[in-house]
């Protein structure tokens, strides 16, 4: 997909390169800055297509919307919006490489309007004399200070949204990517400057033509019939530094101008492109606000093994489906920022509650576990209702949609997750007990691999309590649990006497990818098979090529990952 997105920007940036390049309108522009008007216009249309999709995969609840409507029946293309976030990234990248270009170009654009200014042409001119100093034409001008200052912010959101910085320090790449909104204000103003202008009559003066009213005559060889009709206009041979004029080189005579050439700027364009996302970004972003601007009610705080903190909540007229996330945001951790997390309890017809599960990993999760339990080494705070002042404000943002969603919706599933990478299925286990026969899912291969045996006690009841319902329904089959301890200095098990049906399933070491497929693909022959993952990259690659690779069964494997846009 990012070779295919580059090589259509590549194919763009090529249309519009030949258009200012070979266009007549731009034919006295393009002599006084050469290549470099072809290169900067051509990367801003680049430009303005990247920066007006670039906001459309951040519209979280249209991308819910359309994941939900009936109206989007393919999976294929509800496949294709869990790409959101990869889409979001490459546009991103787009703009930083061809803004490099951009910038390079007009550097070369403010040299050449100083070097070759001409008195011939003052309103085509971007400098005020021959010689004057390019940095003016950079600091002094709105669309040269609106440019710098927009090179510096994309650089600052750019730098932070690498890997090191996200991991290392979340709330650099939070605060620096909101910078946005001042990116595209800038934007607007960069684009209102009209600095490159076009001709806007070539009837009545043809690029090159001849004008005997004009001492611009001097500058071009006049015909023998024109020296005999006017024989006051005859003229020198044509300077060596100047080009001749393309339309004197190709015809054997030239075309008399009937007025001066008349020189127009380009209605920003740019505004056409932004407008629409930003309006509607904009416009989401007030909903959202004005849906969560009324705090949960807290029912519980749980601190579960492994730094693990467990969050039940209730909220008046909240509806969610398995597979979904929300945005958590604690006015009292951060005036702005907030951090998505995946639902692990949905409320149903007969229970309001729903719940998440964060592991305590950074700056922003310490110190909304230290607000929300009385000490952070206490087990366990369940207050009554009337108590809730206690805890902190928190307002919830969503639920948003995610991959899965469509778990649910294959007749095979394969669930893969590492560690806290649990919670997406937790939300569907969770389904499955309240009543798994309304769905089109008939058997589920849930594996959940964890680098400490305490990790499995997160929802240890949870799967037992299922395993125990399919049982007793005479469905044993229906759901095949893996458990994988991948690091172990010897034979562990669950603590408890009731998790006996999860120590006959746990194994050490890890899963030998390669046969699991090929046994889950064996023992479903020609049927299409939902692959969910969500873990460590490593362990998304390996099940993405797996995915991806055919097999003697004619069975296919759709893969799908969790990716928050």
């Amino acid at each position: 997909f990012q070779f295919f997105w580059l090589s259509l920007n590549v194919w763009l940036f090529g249309k519009t390169f030949l258009l200012y390049n070979r266009g007549l309108q731009y034919y006295y522009l393009h002599q006084m800055l050469g290549l470099g008007l072809c290169v900067s216009r051509a990367s801003a249309s680049v430009l303005n297509l990247n920066c007006c999709l670039v906001l459309l995969p951040m519209c979280r609840v249209l991308l819910a919307f359309l994941r939900g409507s009936q109206k989007v029946a393919s999976k294929k293309t509800r496949r294709l919006l869990d790409k959101s976030k990869t889409f979001h990234v490459t546009c991103g990248v787009t703009i930083c490489i061809f803004s490099v270009l951009h910038v390079a170009a007009h550097l070369v654009n403010a040299l050449n309007f100083s070097e070759n200014y001409n008195e011939e042409f003052v309103t085509l001119n971007a400098a005020n004399y021959r010689g004057e100093d390019p940095r003016k034409l950079l600091f002094a001008t709105v669309p040269g200070l609106t440019g710098v200052i927009m090179v510096l912010v994309l650089f600052l959101m750019c730098t932070a949204s690498t890997y090191a910085i996200r991991v290392s320090n979340y709330d650099i790449f939070w605060y620096t990517h909101n910078l946005f909104f001042v990116f595209y204000m800038l934007l607007m103003l960069h684009v209102s400057g009209g600095v490159l202008k076009y001709q806007t009559n070539l009837e009545e003066h043809p690029p090159g033509c001849f004008n005997p009213n004009k001492t611009l005559r001097q500058n071009l060889t006049v015909p023998k019939a024109f020296e005999e009709l006017f024989p006051d206009y005859t003229t020198e041979p044509f300077p060596e530094d100047l080009p001749v004029p393309e339309p004197f080189v190709q015809n054997s005579f030239m075309r008399v101008c009937s007025e001066e050439p008349k020189f127009q700027s380009h209605f920003p364009e740019t505004w056409f492109w932004i407008s629409g996302p930003l309006c509607l970004y904009c416009v989401e972003r007030l909903y959202r606000y004005i849906r969560s601007n009324k705090p949960v009610t807290i029912t519980s705080v749980i601190s579960h093994p492994s730094n693990v903190l467990e969050v039940r909540m209730m909220k008046d007229d909240f509806e969610a489906r398995p597979g979904q996330y929300v945005i958590l945001h604690c006015p009292r951790v951060s005036a702005l920022e907030s951090h998505p997390f995946t639902l692990t309890m949905c409320p149903t017809d007969t229970k309001a509650t729903f719940g998440v599960h964060l592991k305590v990993v950074g700056d922003w999760t310490e110190r909304f576990r230290d607000l929300l339990l009385l000490h952070s080494n206490q087990d366990t705070e369940i207050l009554p209702i009337f108590q809730q002042r206690r805890y902190p404000k928190l307002y919830v943002d969503g639920p948003f949609g995610s991959p899965f969603e469509e778990s649910l919706n294959y007749e095979v599933s394969l669930c893969v997750a590492g560690g806290i990478g649990v919670t997406p299925f937790a939300s569907v286990l969770n389904t499955l007990l309240d009543g798994w026969k309304s769905y089109k899912l008939r058997r589920l291969y849930f594996i959940w691999v964890c680098r400490d045996i305490e990790s499995f006690r997160w929802f240890a009841d949870l799967l037992c309590m299922l395993h125990n319902k399919l049982w007793q329904e005479n469905r044993p089959d229906y759901i095949n649990i893996q458990l994988y301890l991948s690091q172990t200095d010897g034979i562990q098990k669950i603590i408890g006497e009731k998790y006996q049906a999860l120590n006959s399933r746990l194994l050490i070491g890890r899963p030998q990818w390669k046969l699991l497929f090929d046994d889950i693909a064996k023992c479903n022959r020609r049927k299409t098979i939902g692959v969910f993952c969500c873990g460590p990259n490593k362990i998304s690659k390996i099940l993405h090529k797996l995915s991806n690779s055919s097999n003697s069964y004619g069975t296919r494997f759709e893969y799908n990952k969790e990716s928050f846009s």
